[in-house]
């Protein structure tokens, strides 16, 4: 019963082991290409919760998303050595595209001035 418990315990730590150290061993971000938004309001403001969206420049299907914080920033990793299309939306602003080179180096800060939509009837019928 005591083996029992010693090969319990021994499981147990590293279990615990294996998932602190899983981060930096196991999952190398080496080969890792980091793309680093800021975005900002017409106003100049830091812009909260804007949708990122990142997909390879030959696929239909965004593969990466992330939402901006409270600083208007957002890091998504993506492989390296690809081509890539970057999509900022958030409501009452106009969606921006970016282009994205990920062949060289191995990381991209972009800052986004997001444009207010026009308001609806604007250059519309009368």
């Amino acid at each position: 019963m005591a083996l029992l418990g010693l090969l319990w315990l021994a499981g147990a730590g590293s279990a615990m082991g294996t998932a602190g150290g899983a981060q930096s061993s196991s999952q190398s971000h080496t080969h890792d290409f980091l793309i680093f938004t800021t975005v900002f309001t017409d106003r100049g403001f830091a812009l909260y919760g804007a949708r990122v969206r990142i997909r390879r420049e030959q696929e239909k299907k965004f593969r990466w998303e992330g939402s901006s914080d409270h600083q208007g920033e957002v890091a998504i990793r993506v492989p390296q050595d690809a081509e890539y299309e970057m999509t900022i939306e958030a409501r009452g602003f106009k969606t921006e595209t970016r282009k994205i080179d990920a062949r060289e180096n191995n990381r991209a800060d972009l800052t986004i001035r997001m444009e207010l939509e026009s308001p609806s009837g604007a250059g519309g019928k009368p």
